[in-house]
């Protein structure tokens, strides 16, 4: 696997022909990005397929499925990009096991969105198979495409290598002068040096002049131009016809071509060039001479080109392509192929999801003339850019609508948007005086969309927390939803979810909690896709705030399945940030690291800053201070530079978790107290109280433990339905109680908190209890609760709880030496996953479908496990990696 980066011209695409003729006994596969056909999703990613699709069978039929779907070979729900990847990981290896297999994939950079992602996610799981996959990248400006795979950098040539290369290429004499400054100025690039002095006159080339080559690409472009413009007209027009088709299909441009009137004599002229080469496939010979065929049509031209390739598109097998030919066809606005795109951004939705969809609907907005249903469409398509993580995209299409909004309710809107964005991307200080802003201009336009928008600055309010700027704070924003006029419809989930919100700040946790609770219930009854893009955080907060263990598990992993379904990237960071929580609170570790690693993945994607707090959960749970400690040090620097006052909150909490499990009790009781009057605002203060009711009881200050637990009994007696909120509770109580009052508080959390999934706040009941029955002087019974705990920290890999656990179990005076994790935590976190569920039974096939691996990579990694791990087979993985109880 490697991405070949460099400038236009230096050398990217000879080196990938070179890679190409060294294969020997290698199938090749070699594809090119096209510009033109950037917004199209799975187009590039077709491409490469198109010549394998015959061994689709021999993949699972759920991942044939997936790409026929994906290729609009058949109908289907939208697949799940991941899914995808996995398809093609599938079909690559298959078809290496026969020969092996090169894939060379020229101009990534103009790859679709959804095949660069794919091709992106295969190579990083390039591991055992023999596949290689080598792509050539000409970088936009400061972008760094690929960021996370191999690179190599190719940089001009020497001076010396310049100056041999051009005189290769120039017949005759040539001024050493010249010579010098061309090579100087193009900086050693080799296309430059090729192509430049084709264009110089023979006084150029001895008088000592040249033309400036400041912006190389720019340069080649008009070179390229110049020698377009030389040829024939119908040699012209073919090519323009080419470039228009992004395709490359020699049948489509043939067919085409003939309505124009274009033969094969004119593609002669172009070979003739070297410019144009039409064989099975339509090649250019550098994307730059695709741009310039383009760029030098006329539009008249460009729109007949189009409009002869749409006739030649048959609209029953590709009427997305045939669309969007009409639509670049158009030369105004066009309200019927404007409607079409409508249409075709519903198709392209359950194709590529939400990024193409938005590609159409922006397109559809441009060919508009009215302007109300302009400004409608071009806010579609900002919203469509939102939920895709393309925000920058999503400003631009907000500050469009802002301009041909007609009237007060759709520039309310527009200010809503942005908004939206501006959390979306950057939650922060800004987001929540926006909203509010235009929650309040909203009141007198439309109240339903008025409390939404209330509903939004919450949250925005919500995750700036301490760092909200003045008119954006939590209680002020509550309080302006408060006041906010009640709507005419009946009571929705978005009602009962701001009415819930907005009272537990104003009036008290438990004014709040029947709304939040009610709202929650229908939520989870079942809601379209577009409702869980726009409202499932704001229920999975919900089920927090109301300690719902199994709503918050429920809706964490339906809202993770919707945004995966509709390609909503940015959602999804969200959704994968409430089940990593969930998964650490349950004892399942392994499955919070794969969950946070995918996070991080989509956030370098998206550029969304938010912080998870599941990560920082797992590492203070982990126990291991040389890891956690800088990067809870880091959240918190990120956090005050940024303004998002809940990352702050979360690492102190974190921080007294940690340090709690380390038994460093004053310093959990310090950082847990920075934070419980600023969490106090949400039921969350109960998840800090406990920590700091632990910490100040342990270290000696009976009288701040006191105060924090008469704090956390007020902020959750009211929920008597929740066995988590009533079993923390309870075991905040046993540690301030004495005698036969603390061993009912004990055995009260041990039984509550028994009832709930959460494994790991159950094993510190057993450890505080059993830590209470030692100090008592018994010693037998406090020993089966510190077994018990112990056998749980340690399945699970809470490795600080553990140790604490272990001597108490020695001052009881057992024997007990330390488990043995040393090896399996050199096991990286891939391969503890794949270790878990071939423990568990599933084939390496079955392993690879739900890691998203081929199952020879799949093996590969059980070779490396067994060698760890010192065993031979998968039989003894029932031994060193005990099944945990769930």
């Amino acid at each position: 696997m490697l991405v070949i980066r460099g400038e236009a011209g230096i050398g990217k695409s000879a080196l990938l022909q070179y890679c190409g003729r060294q294969a020997r006994d290698c199938r090749i596969l070699q594809i090119a990005g096209v510009e033109s056909e950037f917004e199209m999703p799975f187009a590039a990613l077709h491409q490469l397929c198109r010549p394998m699709v015959g061994r689709l069978a021999a993949i699972p039929g759920p991942q044939q499925d997936a790409l026929n779907v994906a290729f609009g070979l058949a109908a289907g729900n939208p697949p799940d990009r991941f899914f995808v990847g996995l398809a093609v990981l599938s079909l690559l290896t298959e078809v290496a096991a026969e020969q092996p297999l090169v894939c060379l994939v020229d101009d990534a950079q103009w790859l679709d969105e959804a095949s660069s992602q794919i091709l992106a996610f295969v190579g990083r799981r390039l591991l055992a198979e023999a596949v290689v996959l080598i792509f050539a990248v000409r970088e936009v400006a400061a972008e760094r495409l690929f960021p996370a795979l191999p690179a190599l950098t190719i940089e001009g040539l020497a001076m010396e290598d310049g100056r041999a290369l051009l005189t290769t290429v120039v017949p005759g004499h040539i001024d050493v002068r010249v010579r010098d400054r061309i090579v100087a100025e193009t900086r050693g690039n080799p296309l430059a040096l090729l192509e430049l002095p084709r264009a110089m006159s023979r006084a150029e080339l001895s008088g000592g002049y040249a033309a400036p080559a400041s912006a190389l690409s720019d340069d080649l472009l008009d070179h390229y131009r110049r020698r377009i413009r030389a040829l024939p007209e119908r040699t012209r027009q073919l090519m323009l016809l080419a470039a228009a088709d992004p395709t490359g299909n020699a049948t489509l441009l043939w067919r085409a071509g003939q309505a124009l009137g274009v033969g094969r004599d004119a593609a002669a002229v172009a070979e003739s060039e070297q410019l144009l080469e039409i064989g099975r496939q339509v090649r250019f010979r550098h994307p730059l001479v695709r741009s310039a065929a383009y760029l030098d049509g006329l539009p008249e031209d460009r729109r007949a080109a189009h409009l002869a390739l749409a006739a030649a598109t048959d609209e029953h097998v590709d009427r997305e392509r045939r669309v969007w030919h009409l639509a670049s066809a158009a030369t105004g606005f066009d309200d019927e192929i404007a409607a079409e795109l409508d249409l075709m951004a519903g198709a392209a939705r359950a194709r590529g999801g939400v990024a193409a969809a938005a590609a159409f609907l922006e397109r559809g907005a441009v060919l508009t003339s009215e302007p109300r249903l302009r400004a409608e469409r071009t806010l579609g398509a900002a919203e469509a850019n939102r939920y895709s993580g393309a925000f920058e995209a999503a400003f631009g299409l907000v500050a469009a609508a802002e301009a041909v909004a007609v009237d007060d309710l759709q520039r309310a809107r527009v200010e809503r948007l942005r908004g939206e964005i501006q959390w979306a991307s950057t939650p922060g200080r800004e987001a929540p005086v926006l909203l509010s802003r235009a929650a309040a201009r909203l009141e007198r336009l439309d109240v339903g969309l008025a409390r939404e928008t209330y509903l939004q600055a919450w949250l925005a309010s919500f995750t700036a927390g301490r760092f909200a700027q003045a008119g954006g704070h939590l209680r002020e924003v509550s309080q302006a939803a408060r006041r906010a006029p009640r709507p005419d419809h009946p009571t929705s989930y978005c009602d009962l979810f701001l009415d819930g919100y907005a009272a537990l700040v104003s009036e008290g946790h438990a004014a709040g909690e029947q709304p939040l609770r009610d709202a929650v219930n229908m939520f989870r009854d079942g809601q379209p896709d577009a409702d869980w893009l726009q409202w499932g955080w704001v229920a999975t907060g919900a089920a927090c705030m109301i300690w719902d263990a199994d709503s918050l598990a429920l809706l964490s992993a339906r809202h993770i399945e919707v945004c995966r379904a509709t390609g909503a990237l940015a959602p999804l960071v969200f959704a994968l940030a409430s089940f990593a929580m969930v998964a650490v609170w349950r004892g399942d570790f392994e499955a919070a690291t794969a969950l946070i690693a995918e996070s991080a993945a989509l956030k370098d994607v998206t550029g969304i800053r938010m912080h998870a707090p599941g990560e920082l959960m797992l590492a203070a749970y982990q126990g291991r201070p040389e890891e956690a400690s800088p990067l809870i040090s880091a959240v918190v620097s990120d956090a005050i530079a940024s303004g998002e006052g809940l990352g702050f909150d979360v690492a102190q909490w974190t921080t007294a978790i940690l340090h709690n499990g380390l038994g460093g009790y004053a310093k959990a009781s310090a950082a847990a107290e920075q934070v419980v009057d600023e969490m106090l605002e949400t039921n969350m203060t109960g998840w800090a109280l406990a920590e700091l009711v632990e910490g100040a009881a342990r270290s000696g200050n009976a009288e701040l433990a006191a105060e924090a637990l008469r704090r956390m009994s007020a902020a959750v007696e009211h929920l008597s339905g929740s066995d988590w909120a009533l079993g923390i509770a309870a075991r905040s109580r046993a540690q301030l109680a004495e005698g036969a009052a603390a061993e009912r508080c004990y055995a009260e959390a041990i039984e509550r908190l028994g009832r709930t999934p959460f494994r790991v706040e159950l094993a510190r009941a057993h450890l505080l209890y059993g830590e209470w029955l030692r100090r008592a002087g018994r010693r037998f019974d406090a020993r089966r609760h510190l077994r018990t705990a112990y056998d749980s920290f340690a399945s699970i890999g809470a490795e600080a709880f553990a140790e604490r656990t272990r001597r108490e179990l020695l001052a009881t005076g057992e024997k007990v030496g330390r488990r043995q994790l040393g090896t399996r935590n050199n096991l990286t976190a891939q391969e503890k996953h794949v270790a878990r569920l071939a423990r568990d039974g599933q084939s390496n096939s079955e392993i690879g479908a739900e890691l998203f691996l081929s199952g020879r990579t799949v093996e590969w990694h059980l070779g490396k496990i067994y060698t760890k791990l010192g065993i031979a087979s998968r039989r003894e993985l029932q031994t060193v990696l005990p099944r945990l109880d769930r």
